[in-house]
């Protein structure tokens, strides 16, 4: 049979990585895909003389274009990431009617709708399984392996830099800036760490989740977002002496008023699988109604663990070449004309369980005044700690943990019990999830 040939659009970590993956283990690929797969153009800047391992006997160009309207090429390997040019060039590679492979959480996120359309339109594939959770077979999970099921909700550590980060903070007592640091020294996290820490990877990453789960349009505006900046030692300190973890977790739930898609610090009872998911390790936990609770771990990020999905795709991409493309598996798990826009809920009508620490004047009935509040707000306490002033300040820590209760009540009270006379500064509120079956 024909070899199937590769365009690999960029070659840096995951791009050299996934032309390693191709050459080193080209026997083993072609056996699970029927034929031989071999990359014959790729485009690269910058690179010099030093080519990445597989890349041998590769056309090397710094025209990313002619990789794309190269006729010799049959799958298209996007991995330069980000929206411009990537965006330009996959839609090119549709309209030449080739198969593409990205590993590009961003692109999928936002434009994803249109890049489907268009690929429905020209009878052809894109795969995306890199670009969630890294080495996870997460997206294969959900849209072929659960397909039998009703999902009720997926929670995901899905950034594998701010895990690091709340893990250092918790072992070893650190604060988040020196910990940001030394992520930056090592690696994990970028110069300007904002997408990682302020959590917009992981909003990329819960939309697709989100979409191939409960079969609705990729709606990455609609994503709650909030990162973990101002998580402070002492948060972690107290999580940890109530019996949680606190972890930045991608949430998406399934509800009879709308679906909930939100990514924020979360505390987790440390008894749960995925509280004990440390350092950059990613995990993603499914309930569904059939199979029940089910929780895939790994590597979220790496050349090797990104590789083993891309060529993964790429497998799967040459399998279905002679297939009927109205006989493939949907993009996004469901039919296309079953794609429903169901509501998206706004993060003020999500229920969850809150913790709450403030600073209050160590006087009496400062105390009544905060339940009270709390009472008005139809707020039930599961537990409070209290925390002796400091020697020679006069507030003392208060944190509670509430029931489940709707955010906008919340909001509510938390703006009531800012304006009283005796409290110090803001309310800090960090949402709780248990994560049961039931």
């Amino acid at each position: 049979m024909k070899p199937v040939n590769i365009g690999l659009l960029g070659l840096g970590t995951v791009g050299g990585g996934t032309a390693s993956v191709l050459a080193s283990n080209a026997a083993v690929i072609a056996r699970r895909a029927g034929r031989q797969i071999q990359v014959i153009h790729a485009a690269a800047r910058g690179l010099g003389s030093d080519r990445p391992e597989g890349t041998e006997n590769v056309d090397i160009t710094e025209d990313a274009f002619a990789v794309v309207n190269n006729p010799d090429v049959d799958i298209v390997v996007e991995l330069i990431g980000g929206d411009s040019p990537a965006r330009e060039l996959v839609m090119q590679a549709i309209e030449n009617g080739k198969h593409v492979v990205t590993a590009n959480k961003a692109l999928i996120a936002k434009y994803g709708n249109e890049i489907f359309a268009a690929a429905q339109a020209k009878g052809v594939v894109v795969a995306f399984e890199a670009a969630v959770a890294g080495g996870i077979p997460i997206i294969k999970a959900i849209r072929e392996g659960l397909s039998a099921n009703r999902i009720q909700w997926i929670a995901g550590i899905i950034n594998g830099t701010g895990n690091f980060i709340l893990t250092e903070m918790r072992d070893k007592g650190r604060d988040f800036a020196d910990v940001l640091a030394e992520a930056q020294a090592l690696g994990y996290a970028e110069a300007d760490p904002t997408f990682d820490v302020e959590g917009i990877d992981a909003a990329h990453k819960l939309c697709i989740l989100s979409s191939i789960a409960f079969g609705v349009p990729l709606q990455f505006d609609k994503v709650y977002t909030e990162g973990i900046s101002k998580i402070s030692q002492e948060d972690v300190t107290y999580a940890s002496e109530l019996g949680y973890r606190i972890k930045h977790l991608g949430m998406t739930k399934s509800t009879k008023n709308g679906i909930e898609m939100r990514v924020h610090p979360t505390l987790i009872p440390e008894k749960r699988l995925i509280a004990n998911v440390d350092g950059v390790m990613n995990a993603v936990l499914i309930m569904a109604d059939r199979l029940g609770p089910s929780l895939y771990y790994g590597a979220g990020a790496g050349a090797n663990p990104t590789a083993s999905a891309v060529v993964a795709d790429i497998v799967d991409v040459t399998r279905s070449l002679t297939t009927d493309p109205d006989n493939r598996v949907p993009h996004l798990a469901f039919q296309p004309d079953q794609i429903n826009d169901t509501r998206i809920l706004a993060m003020e009508e999500v229920e969850t369980a809150y913790y709450l620490r403030l600073n209050a004047v160590d006087k009496p009935g400062v105390m009544a005044d905060i339940t009270r509040i709390i009472g008005e707000n139809n707020i039930s306490i599961e537990a409070i700690l209290q925390k002796e002033p400091v020697e020679g300040e006069s507030t003392a820590t208060i944190i509670m943990l509430t029931q489940r209760i709707r955010e906008s009540q919340m909001n509510q009270a938390i703006e009531a019990i800012e304006k009283l006379e005796n409290i110090s500064g803001k309310v800090t509120r960090i949402r709780v999830e248990s994560l049961s079956s039931k």
